[in-house]
């Protein structure tokens, strides 16, 4: 199975279910995968296909219930061209002291973008699909991403790192979202 040429379309209903933001499930933390086989790879296909299906351009196993260290992502979905990636075990190596300010959005807290503070490029290992470890330099929105599905796999969701508490609190409950809910991470 090559999850590369995965079909970037949208199902009617994604194969998988989302978690949101208020459930516990969200705040486990996630064991490492030792065995890539072919029950990770299909589940890394519905992770992909779920993706898509919900309109997003990164996914965590425990946004989907499964206490595993596996992300995908696409920051380019509506490219034909553009592959998605699927990184199992993954390890930041190497954060930048060049912070930036960008607006995020998460599928377990729909419609709901604050701005977030992370580091502006990151150094990672990880294995793919097949079992191949990869080390990599990112920038720019792929390191956010990666970040941020990132602090899933340790029970932390952007929210947890938004700063200015009052819009927090303002566009949750616009939302139908707790504030209580909320893990603020220093």
């Amino acid at each position: 199975m090559n999850l590369t040429t995965i079909e970037k379309e949208k199902l009617a209903i994604p194969p998988l279910q989302l978690h949101y933001l208020g459930d516990r499930t969200l705040r486990q933390n996630t064991k490492r995968i030792n065995k890539i086989d072919d029950s990770v790879r299909e589940l890394a296909k519905q992770m992909l296909q779920t993706m898509y299906t919900e309109n997003g351009i990164g996914l965590a196993a425990p946004q989907i219930g499964v206490h595993k260290q596996m992300i995908v992502v696409d920051c380019q979905p509506d490219n034909p061209a553009s592959q998605p990636m699927v990184l199992i075990n993954p390890e930041i190596t190497k954060f930048s002291k060049d912070l930036c300010v960008a607006e995020e959005g998460c599928l377990s807290i729909p419609n709901v973008f604050l701005e977030v503070i992370r580091p502006r490029n990151i150094e990672l290992t990880y294995k793919d699909e097949s079992g191949k470890k990869h080390k990599i330099k990112a920038s720019g929105l792929l390191s956010r991403v990666i970040q941020h599905e990132m602090d899933h796999l340790h029970g932390i969701l952007f929210v947890d790192r938004v700063k200015n508490s009052i819009a927090l609190g303002e566009e949750l409950k616009k939302k139908g979202f707790s504030i209580e809910a909320v893990q603020p991470v220093h």
